[in-house]
């Protein structure tokens, strides 16, 4: 017998949630990057920022690379393993959405100043560059689910 509050819980098939990880890091990854290059552009000169944002984007890619891409590929593997209508926030696990409301806190702790806006611009650069770069894995899985036929 079910509980009384699993009938509550909003439920999507292994598709949307995957729609929903991709447009996660999507929307995140180009958020942060786009905030970011425009504290370059405020807080450095040309040249300097320039030199910033390139190093932030070879920064964020290296951590797509190393880092990022395992974790994009274990929501993936957990979204499919989960199967179909589960509850939708569910796409992430605990911790992961803990490490979520953990980079919000750190974000609003750069925009008081705690970094210099060329600084803080070039950090969110590059994890802005890395979630986006990282986002293809999911839109990938998405993209298969499509072409599979599945719900």
């Amino acid at each position: 017998m079910k509980a009384w509050h699993e009938n509550l819980k909003p439920r999507a098939s292994t598709r949307f949630q995957l729609l929903l990880a991709g447009v996660m890091w999507s929307t995140v990854g180009g958020g942060l990057l786009l905030s970011g290059a425009i504290w370059i552009q405020d807080g450095a000169p040309p040249l300097t920022g320039i030199a910033l944002l390139l190093g932030g984007a070879l920064l964020g890619a290296l951590k797509a690379r190393y880092i990022l891409d395992g974790t994009a590929r274990k929501i993936v593997i957990r979204i499919a393993e989960r199967g179909e209508g589960r509850c939708v926030g569910g796409f992430l696990s605990l911790r992961s959405w803990g490490l979520v409301l953990g980079m919000v806190l750190a974000g609003r702790l750069l925009r008081k100043g705690l970094l210099p806006p060329a600084a803080a611009g070039t950090l969110y650069v590059a994890i802005g560059a890395g979630l986006l770069l990282s986002s293809r894995l999911a839109w990938q899985a998405w993209r298969l689910s499509c072409r599979s036929g599945a719900p």
